[in-house]
Parts: structure tokens; sequence; C-alpha cells
């Protein structure tokens, strides 16, 4: 081949193939704007898509609170009506015990109301006894003061008050005599004057079935011992059963009714160091006394009239 077509036909190769690269510029460069503005699109598209996916994720995120929110809500709730179920339960507990209590205060308040009407019964019965024994109580004092001062009336003659005393103490009336108007001296033996004296008391006791008498004999601390007494224990138990034989035997005293003691050098009413003491110690009692069941018949109220 030629020089001249060689170059011809590179010279036509090079036509072509600026053609072609002018062609192909100008297509890519078409192509570039076509996908540039495909890219913005997208671009576009995908921000928003991201926008889009921002604000659901955030309603996700406030649907999540919410969420947790209610399930705060109900755990509390549940917690409350746990509670209230409790509160429920305990009041229903007292209230059955309230009741129970109820039943058992008015089972109380029955009893309680039968034992105070037995209570007062009780009582109403202890007044009218304490009463019936305040009546007889008077009944027995108003006997014994007649009898003391029908026995003062009867032995005031004749004797001297340093050898008779008579009073009422309690429920018994006591009449102490000394011992030189009753016996001899150092014995048991009585004097005229003491069986005179006994005769005036055995008359104003006689006929009253509802009485006793106990007589007493006492002495000094003085020793004493002869062929008949012992000592003064027995010379005091000797002058007591002198008595009880003399209103007995002489003045037909119910000897049922009599009793003989004797108390010795003890029971002392004053000192023995001096003779005025060791003569008041030395006295005789005759204590006039209801018999129990005498006293008992003062306090059945058929006989209070």
């Amino acid at each position: 081949m030629s020089i001249n077509k060689f170059q011809w036909l590179l010279a036509i190769l090079l036509i072509f193939t600026g053609l072609t690269s002018c062609v192909s510029k100008k297509k890519m460069t078409a192509l570039k704007e076509a996908h540039s503005k495909e890219m913005s699109i997208v671009n576009a598209q995908l921000g928003k898509c991201g926008e889009d996916l921002n604000l659901y994720m955030n309603r996700l995120s406030g649907c999540e609170q919410e969420r947790e929110a209610m399930k705060n809500t109900v755990k509390l709730r549940d917690e409350q009506i746990s509670d209230i179920k409790f509160q429920l339960a305990d009041a229903r507990k007292q209230r059955d015990m309230q009741l129970e209590q109820v039943g058992t205060l008015a089972v109380m308040s029955q009893s309680a109301n039968e034992n105070m009407r037995a209570t007062l019964a009780q009582l109403e019965k202890k007044d009218k006894y304490i009463n019936l024994l305040q009546q007889a109580r008077t009944k027995a004092d108003s006997i014994n003061l007649a009898l003391a001062v029908n026995l003062k009336g009867s032995l005031k003659e004749g004797l001297d008050d340093k050898d008779i005393e008579i009073k009422v103490d309690k429920t018994v009336v006591f009449i102490n005599l000394s011992d030189k108007m009753l016996y001899e001296p150092g014995s048991a033996n009585l004097t005229p004057k003491a069986t005179e004296v006994l005769g005036k008391i055995a008359k104003i006791i006689e006929g009253r079935k509802d009485l006793e008498i106990m007589v007493e004999g006492y002495t000094d601390n003085k020793p004493i011992h002869n062929s008949c007494i012992k000592d003064n224990w027995d010379l005091s138990v000797k002058r007591a059963t002198s008595v009880v034989r003399v209103l007995q035997d002489t003045y037909k005293v119910d000897p049922n009714k009599l009793i003989a003691a004797g108390r010795g050098e003890y029971n002392a009413l004053s000192d023995n160091n001096t003779a005025e003491g060791r003569s008041a110690n030395r006295r005789t009692r005759i204590i006039i006394l209801p018999k129990l069941d005498q006293f008992y018949d003062l306090m059945n109220p058929k006989n209070m009239n």
C-alpha cells in the first residue's frame, strides 16, 4: 500500500474516532445528568424516608414510654387492688369479731343482769338480816338494861357501893361482888350477908329460861395453902362452887343454867402490890347472859313484835 493511501485511511479513521468520541461524550454527559437528577431524586426520597424513619422512631420511643407508663400504672393499680382486697378481708374479719363480741357482750350482759339481780336480792336479804340483828341486839340490850335496873334496885339497900358493881357490857350483865362481903376470910364459906344478896339475885332471874348464870371466882396473888385449900386456883373454884350451890339448893335456880368457874389470881383488875389492888382483885363475878339458842330466837322475825 502506498503511503498516501495509508495516510488517507489513517485520516479517515481518526475522523471516525473523533466523531465517535464526540458522540459518546455527549451521551455520557446526558447520562450523567440524568443519573445526577435521579440521584438527587433518590437522595431527596432517601432524606424524606430518613425523616419519616426518625419520626416513626420518635413515635415508637413515645409508645414505648407510654407502654412502660401503662405497665407502671397497671402495676400500681394491681397493688392498690391487692391492698384494697386485704383491707376488705381485714374489715370482714373485724366485722365478724365485732359481731362475735356483740353476741358475747349480749350473753355477758344478760348474765351480768342476772348476777346483779341475784346480788341485789342477796344484799336485800343481808340488809333485812342486819336490821334483824340490830333489832335483836336492841331487844337484848333492852332486856339486859331492864335486868340491870331491877338488880340495882333490889340490891342497893344495905350494901356498900364498894361491895357490889352492876354493869351491862355488850349482851351480858356483870355483877361484881367483893370477897369480904361474900366469904369468911381465907375460905370458901359464905357469910349470911352473901346468902341474902344471892337470894335477891335469884329472885330477879327466876323464871327466865332465856338466861344462863356463870359464876367466876378470883383471888389476889398471895399464896394460900391449908388442909382444905391447895392454892389460889382451888380457892377460886371452891368460892364459885359455893355460890352455885346456894343458888341451886337454897333458891331453886335450875342447875342447867348454872356454870361455876375459877380464874385464880389471873385476869387481875388492879395491881397486887397494894392492899387496895389486892382487895379489888379478890372478887366473885356473876355473869348473866342469854343462852345462844334463846339469843337466836330473838333474831326470829316472828319474835320481833
